[in-house]
């Protein structure tokens, strides 16, 4: 994973508290283990973290960590079309058009597995054509 042009992510995560730093750099070792060959860059008018996959010529956004002040998301772009039978994905009760997260407090655990597991479903995902992601809702119960 390399960092794209800009504000390298440990100099932006200096602008949060310790624990949530940790937090959000757990985090990030979530999507690297997931992903290695995702590109990491500051995206600073959301202020947060995100991630592309090294695929077609402008690369396909697909995840982000976001530190807030009381809390850090895992958040996947086109999570809607995720499989999430066990409802840990958020976003859906605040009707996000697609995407969708997690929430990890400072210092809570999490289990980093079931992360990793996510990251990767979330880029194969991304990965697809915009009508093969399409199909995937068509095909649910």
């Amino acid at each position: 994973m390399t960092a794209g042009d800009g504000i390298p992510p440990e100099l932006f995560l200096e602008g949060y508290a310790a624990d949530v730093r940790e937090t959000a750099n757990r985090l990030r070792a979530v999507v690297k283990e997931a992903v290695p060959d995702a590109i990491e860059r500051v995206r600073p008018g959301w202020a947060l973290i995100g991630y592309d996959l090294p695929v077609r010529r402008k690369g396909v956004y697909f995840a982000w960590v976001w530190p807030e002040h009381e809390h850090v998301h895992l958040g996947f772009q086109h999570g809607i079309f995720m499989d999430d039978p066990d409802r840990r994905l958020h976003g859906a009760h605040l009707k996000l058009k697609k995407v969708r997260y997690v929430t990890v407090d400072p210092g809570e655990e999490f289990p980093e597995a079931e992360y990793v597991a996510l990251t990767r479903h979330a880029a194969e995902i991304a990965a697809l054509p915009a009508a093969a992601r399409s199909a995937l809702l068509l095909d649910r119960d």
